[in-house]
């Protein structure tokens, strides 16, 4: 008998489920997509954490936190959950701020990383006195509500010369939609 005609053989070949190259293509992405959140996310420990120590102006945040956490959220986004928005988003732009604070020597640096977080936020969500409230009440720092609000409008104007539409809107659209 031979060896591909055997029970056992027809059995496993049937059950075998072959994967097409594209398929494979999607899966190794996936899964490099995750080990590159995971060792992100492990380099970082979490990233409120190292948001906190930028507004604090504490030292031990490499300049590139808001590259990476920026890459992870991407990577995040593109596996199809919406999950991460709200969290990473002050996070990166706390490593903006940072980032942007070392190029203006001058300026307090805890106020740049502020500034920071409240116009990418802003951006983001497009929701500038909604980003400007929440950056003042996470810092309780009432003497930068006039320039955070105002940052906030700057971030807002900025996102919508990039897209007109809000992302919360457009994702309570999609799933109010549902399936298609």
């Amino acid at each position: 008998m031979r060896p591909d005609r055997s029970s056992f053989n027809r059995h496993r070949l049937r059950r075998l489920p072959l994967l097409s190259p594209r398929q494979w293509r999607r899966r190794l992405v996936f899964w490099l997509g995750a080990v590159l959140v995971g060792v992100v996310a492990m380099g970082f420990a979490v990233a409120a954490e190292q948001a906190k120590l930028l507004v604090e102006g504490q030292p031990g945040v490499p300049e590139s936190f808001a590259f990476w956490k920026l890459l992870a959220t991407v990577v995040s986004y593109l596996s199809g959950i919406p999950g991460g928005i709200f969290a990473p988003s002050l996070s990166v732009g706390a490593g903006i701020g940072h980032w942007l604070g070392a190029l203006l020597p001058g300026a307090p640096a805890d106020a740049v990383v502020l500034l920071g977080m409240v116009a990418y936020f802003a951006g983001v969500v497009q929701a500038p006195i909604t980003a400007g409230v929440i950056v003042l009440e996470m810092t309780g720092n009432h003497g930068m509500a006039v320039p955070l609000m105002g940052t906030a409008l700057i971030g807002f104007a900025a996102s919508r010369l990039v897209c007109r539409r809000p992302l919360y809107a457009t994702m309570a659209r999609r799933f109010m939609a549902g399936p298609h």
